[in-house]
């Protein structure tokens, strides 16, 4: 999760489509999401809660809060999102 925030500040779109679930890499709108990510200034991330996700764990879930900025304008991003591991690498599936 923190990875996927690091790469939306550093605007590296490819991090961000070879962590999505494989299923959904193939509908990845990658010059959107690089627009986007140019638009906007990430200024913070907080991990409010977590579900499973460790090493034993197949799945897991974790609810945060992003700040970031738009237009001059702050913005909180909240979400619940699902994550799913497959051969040891964790991947971005949805949000819940």
């Amino acid at each position: 999760m923190r990875s996927r925030y690091s790469a939306y500040v550093r605007e590296n779109i490819a991090y961000l489509q070879e962590t999505l679930w494989p299923k959904h890499q193939a509908g990845f709108d990658f010059a959107a999401t690089a627009r986007w990510a140019s638009e906007n200034h990430w200024t913070g991330l907080s991990v409010l809660e977590t579900g499973k996700g460790s090493e034993a764990d197949r799945d897991g879930t974790v609810f945060f809060e992003a700040k970031y900025l738009s237009g001059g304008t702050l913005h909180t991003h909240r979400e619940n999102s699902r994550f799913r591991k497959k051969s040891g690498r964790w991947y971005y599936v949805e949000a819940i």
